[in-house]
């Protein structure tokens, strides 16, 4: 059995009440509560998220293990480089943060997920990361298009990668390329991906046990948040410079 949260109170069950591997729902830890951007933030501390479908009250989940990108182990293939590099110096190309979160929002709800069905990025769900400061768009743009970006959270020293679209090859690639200069730049070393995926493990990406998951939050949510979340072109070194 799962707790239903009291919509009352911000608190959430402790993460080691999650569903096992053993279930239909690993990961699953509650149910239930209105989403604000105050009972976000108080889940995204914890490490808690929301997952859930159209129809359903919404889910929180605190998987074991976690997936997570740490910046500095970001795999930047060859074929990857020359695109980035391309993109940097073709005028007419540019990075944009939080310009339109809305439609990067909207994109990715409406990305097709191999395997899935519709959207978890449901219209209420939208609504509350709209209202929540923290929530940050990395938006591609080409020639006065949005082609690509992602969206995700940052608190303290520490982002949780939330969801990717593109509308032209690689572009959400490029988003997240400058997401990882974004993170190098202000000193955030790991990057939430909550679920493991063959795509997320190529450029880097690796599984942690939730209690090292955990004490990592602990060590880097409190700490202060940097800004702005602008982008400048300088900031491509991060990334494109040789080692």
């Amino acid at each position: 059995m799962i707790d239903w949260l009291d919509e009352d109170s911000l608190d959430f069950p402790p993460s080691v009440r999650a569903l096992g591997p053993e279930t239909d729902a690993p990961g699953l830890l509650a149910a239930g509560g209105t989403l604000t951007p105050e009972r976000l933030a108080a889940a995204y501390r914890r490490g808690i998220f929301p997952w859930y479908g159209p129809g359903q009250p919404p889910l929180w989940w605190a998987p074991d293990p976690r997936m997570v990108l740490q910046t500095a182990d970001f795999k930047l293939s060859r074929s990857l480089r020359k695109t980035v590099q391309r993109f940097a110096t073709t005028p007419g190309c540019e990075i944009r943060v939080d310009f339109d979160r809305a439609t990067v929002l909207r994109a990715c709800a409406s990305a097709p997920r191999e395997g899935q069905a519709g959207t978890w990025i449901v219209p209420e769900l939208q609504a509350a990361y709209l209202a929540w400061p923290a929530m940050h768009s990395v938006e591609t743009w080409m020639h006065g298009e949005l082609v690509g970006g992602l969206y995700g959270v940052n608190l303290g020293r520490m982002f949780y990668g939330e969801s990717m679209f593109m509308r032209r090859t690689d572009a959400s690639k490029i988003a997240l390329c400058a997401l990882i200069c974004l993170c190098r730049t202000f000193d955030i070393p790991w990057i939430d991906c909550q679920q493991n995926t063959r795509h997320l493990a190529s450029l880097g990406a690796a599984e942690v046990p939730r209690s090292v998951f955990e004490a990592h939050l602990a060590a880097h949510v409190e700490a202060a948040t940097p800004g702005p979340w602008t982008y400048h072109p300088d900031h491509w070194h991060r990334l494109l410079t040789p080692t």
